[in-house]
């Protein structure tokens, strides 16, 4: 009978650390190689991580235009700056941080077992026309004055005519592009003339709750969760009418308005110009502006899809999001098309170390307690939410 029992108890076992392994998909890049983290911040001896940087030479421009743009944000990090800068030029292993003063502050993801969301944003160029011609009939507004308890217009409205030209800004050839430069916050607009891009930046926005026009499309069973994407939003856009889509985009009635800049660089929140792939909007209460990462990002193919790889990149915590919550960081793709097809399928999962100077170490950084929890992990990325919304 001892024997039975013995077995019964065995391939019980063994059935709840299968059913255990099932609940753990790898689908989207997340890794289960450092078991159960307990703090949002966990000092390790140093990163369970074999690869070095790639993307040396960009960290350290990055670090340069934070030098320039903000010698204060800089001075606060410098010593952990340069103690990175002479671990990449000894060769970047993981297993040497230590030797330069820094030590490595694993987060604990948004399942407590390492895995990081990423998501991506970019800074799209919109064609566009000064005078409303032809396919060029979509309006983008400049922020209109807010008079005391007054509300403006929904987007519904909006899209309605609820605002004056005077305050159109451009006339582009697509709402959805539109759209999609107000999920971003900002971008470049080509007005056709010959002349430089003229940079729309953030102006402002009504007022109203974000809804995700993705999570609406999934809610609806017209997308599948698993294959939601700015790419399947664009897909199911080009196969529905204009009034479909119209009606769509209205289900969110937050609306962003925008200033006109002469050609400019790319600015996050902490005013610094973004290096692509370098640079990260964070939830500032978890991780400040300034914040040097050592991450594993999961690699994806032209379909968005995991390739079973990860890269090891360093980036700079420079920028915020409003959906950006917790163990989740929106990762800058840069300018154009191609960024713009990169930022819109990443949702995906990696491992990240936040750097500091070891203990012992002289830190004029910021310094944060790993009991500084953020409520709530986020989601969506440019699906959920854009910088400045």
């Amino acid at each position: 009978m001892k024997g039975w029992w013995s077995k019964y108890v065995l391939t019980g076992a063994m059935i709840a650390i299968l059913a255990g392994c099932q609940t753990r998909p790898t689908d989207r890049g997340q890794q289960y190689k450092d078991g159960h983290l307990n703090q949002p911040l966990e000092l390790v001896n140093e990163p369970n991580a074999t690869s070095k940087p790639v993307n040396a030479r960009d960290f350290v421009n990055q670090v340069t235009q934070i030098q320039a743009a903000s010698p204060e944000l800089y001075y606060r990090n410098n010593d952990i700056f340069q103690s990175i800068e002479s671990w990449i030029v000894a060769g970047g292993d993981t297993r040497d941080l230590n030797k330069y003063g820094l030590s490595a502050w694993q987060m604990e993801g948004v399942d407590s077992f390492g895995n990081v969301q990423f998501t991506g944003y970019y800074t799209p160029v919109l064609q566009a026309r000064h005078y409303r011609q032809g396919e060029f009939r979509y309006p983008l507004y400049a922020m209109p004055r807010v008079r005391k308890n007054h509300r403006l217009p929904d987007r519904r409205a909006i899209y309605a005519g609820a605002l004056s030209n005077s305050l159109v800004i451009a006339w582009t050839n697509s709402l959805m592009d539109n759209f999609m430069m107000e999920v971003q916050g900002s971008g470049y607009v080509d007005f056709g003339d010959g002349q430089p891009l003229t940079f729309f930046s953030y102006g402002g926005r009504n007022g109203y709750a974000y809804r995700s026009i993705g999570k609406v499309l999934i809610d609806r069973g017209e997308v599948a969760k698993e294959d939601m994407s700015m790419q399947a939003i664009r897909k199911w856009a080009a196969c529905h009418t204009e009034a479909e889509v119209r009606e769509l985009l209205e289900q969110n009635p937050s609306y962003v308005f925008f200033k006109p800049m002469m050609a400019t660089q790319v600015k996050g929140a902490s005013a610094v110009p973004l290096v692509a792939k370098a640079s990260v909007a964070s939830d500032r209460s978890l991780i400040p502006a300034g914040t040097s990462l050592l991450a594993e990002v999961p690699l994806l193919d032209n379909d968005g899809k995991f390739t079973g790889k990860y890269e090891m990149r360093l980036m700079v915590a420079l920028d915020v999001g409003g959906a950006i919550k917790g163990q989740h960081f929106d990762i800058y793709q840069g300018i154009g098309k191609q960024a713009g097809h990169a930022a819109g399928f990443y949702n995906h999962y990696g491992r990240v170390w936040v750097l500091k100077s070891a203990p012992g170490q002289r830190n004029t950084g910021t310094l944060f307690s790993a009991s500084n929890r953020s409520s709530g992990n986020g989601s969506g990325g440019l699906l959920v939410d854009n910088p400045q919304n």
